[in-house]
């Protein structure tokens, strides 16, 4: 069986907790998660709305950058990471990952690097409307 259980791009809401049960494992000593979550302001500035709009190769750069981390952590059991894209409202998790592994070292470290890749790698745009009705694109890679 693969350790990489899930990895998608999706407009579908997103549930950590969903994420965690998948990767759960008889095997593993450890489950790390992490939720990245709208909120409502960035910058000084109240944020009303917010959408993200991906790229069609979206998909296959999460499942490369997934792939790739898995290689590198050989007590790692199940990975799960799902970015949403569409739009969200404020508190919704926007990005959920879930790693398990034999220890807790090795699961946060792959959790940490898998947030700190996709955000990097994922060619996602962000693209949020402020209180005073201004908007601004971000976070595009």
């Amino acid at each position: 069986m693969s350790v990489v259980l899930r990895a998608v791009v999706t407009e579908e809401p997103l549930s950590v907790e969903e994420h965690a049960a998948l990767v759960a494992s008889d095997r593993a000593g450890a489950v790390v998660t992490f939720a990245g979550v709208v909120r409502d302001h960035d910058g000084g500035r109240d944020v009303v709305e917010l959408e993200y709009h991906s790229h069609p190769s979206a998909s296959d750069v999460v499942e490369s950058v997934v792939a790739g981390l898995a290689d590198r952590y050989p007590g790692v059991h199940g990975i799960a990471v799902s970015h949403r894209v569409g739009p969200l409202k404020i508190g919704d998790v926007a990005l959920a990952c879930a790693v398990a592994a034999e220890h807790r070292g090795e699961a946060f470290a792959l959790c940490s690097d898998l947030v700190d890749e996709v955000k990097a790698r994922l060619p996602v745009w962000k693209r949020q409307v402020f209180g005073d009705g201004r908007d601004e694109w971000v976070n595009c890679p």
